[in-house]
C-alpha cells in the first residue's frame, strides 16, 4: 500500500480520514495523497464572460492556505503527504487520479446520507463508492489509533463476487485483521433454506480456493442483517463489494455497498465488482 488518496474538504470528516490514513501510512510506509477538489464549474473555468482569471487565482491561493492549515497538524509530522488541487468537483475524477498516480486505497469521511437528500442527491462518499475502482475506506467518526481486528465481508457467494472476496482476504492479510464472512438471509423471493445456502457457499469457496468458515444470518433485509451482523461480532471494519450502479439502474436498484457505507458507524471498506 504505497499511496493512499484523501479526498479533503476541510470539514471534520476530512479530519477523520486523514487520521485512519496516517495511521495506516505509518504502518505500511505510505505516500498520503491528500486532494481537494476547487469549486469551479466549467463554465467558470472556460468561459471569458463575467468571469476573471485573477478570480481563479484568488480561489486557488485561499484553496492552498486552507490546505497549508489543514496538513499543519502534529499528527502528520513524519508522513509524507503530497497536496493536490484541482479546479473541479466531478467525483469521478477521483478514480482518474487514483489511476494517474498508481494509488491503492481512498480513505473519505463521511456524514452518511438519508431521506429525500439521499435519494435525490446522496452524499459525497457514494459517490466516490460508485465510480472508484479501487477500494475505499469510509469514515464516520475519529479514531486516532485505527486498527482492525475483525473485518466482516458480506457478499451472496454469487461468482460475480470472487474477485472482491480475494480483494477482500487480501485487504484482511495486510491488516493483520481476522475475516468473519457472512451471508444475509431474507425472507420473500431472495429466501434460501440453510441447505441451498450451504451448497452456494461452499461452491463459491471452492472457486476462491478457500477454506473459510461462513456464517449465515437471518434478517428483515440485507442492509440490516450486515450492521447488525456486524454489531453482534464487534466487528471494527465492514467489507462488502459494490457493483458501482449509476443513473436509472441506481436510482431504482440501488446498492447495498452504498446503503451501508452510508448509514454505517464503524468504517466501511468496498470492493468494486469486477
Amino acid at each position: 500500500m504505497k499511496k493512499i488518496i484523501v479526498p479533503i474538504d476541510f470539514s471534520e470528516q476530512s479530519e477523520y480520514a486523514m487520521k485512519v490514513a496516517v495511521s495506516l501510512a505509518k504502518k505500511h510506509d505510505s505516500e498520503i495523497l491528500a486532494l481537494h477538489m476547487l469549486e469551479l464549474n466549467q463554465a467558470m473555468i472556460a468561459s471569458s464572460e463575467g468571469f476573471h482569471p485573477e478570480q481563479t487565482v484568488f480561489l486557488l491561493k485561499l484553496a492552498e492556505k486552507r490546505f497549508k492549515e489543514f496538513l499543519d497538524k502534529p499528527y502528520l509530522e513524519g508522513i509524507a503527504v503530497t497536496p493536490i488541487i484541482k479546479h473541479y468537483k466531478v467525483f469521478r475524477e477521483v478514480n482518474e487520479i487514483a489511476s494517474e498516480h498508481n494509488a491503492e486505497l481512498i480513505v473519505m469521511g463521511s456524514h452518511g446520507s438519508d431521506g429525500l437528500k439521499e435519494i435525490f442527491i446522496g452524499s459525497n462518499a457514494e459517490k466516490v463508492v460508485r465510480n472508484a475502482d479501487i477500494p475505499v475506506i469510509v469514515v464516520k467518526e475519529e479514531l486516532n489509533d485505527f486498527k482492525v481486528e475483525r473485518l466482516a465481508f458480506a457478499c451472496d457467494f454469487k461468482d460475480e463476487n470472487l474477485v472482491a472476496f480475494q480483494k477482500t482476504k487480501s485487504f484482511a492479510e495486510l491488516l493483520t485483521a481476522e475475516l468473519e464472512l457472512v451471508y444475509i438471509n431474507t425472507p420473500g423471493d431472495d429466501f434460501l433454506s440453510n441447505k441451498d445456502a450451504y451448497e452456494r457457499i461452499n461452491q463459491f469457496l471452492t472457486k476462491a480456493n478457500a477454506g473459510q468458515q461462513v456464517e449465515i444470518y437471518n434478517d428483515y433485509s440485507v442492509e440490516k442483517g450486515i450492521l447488525n451482523y456486524s454489531e453482534s461480532i464487534l466487528a471494527d471494519m465492514i467489507g462488502i463489494p459494490t457493483h458501482g450502479r449509476k443513473g436509472l439502474s441506481h436510482f431504482f436498484m440501488g446498492s447495498i455497498g452504498e446503503d451501508v457505507a452510508n448509514h454505517s458507524k464503524i468504517p466501511v471498506v468496498t470492493f468494486k465488482i469486477s
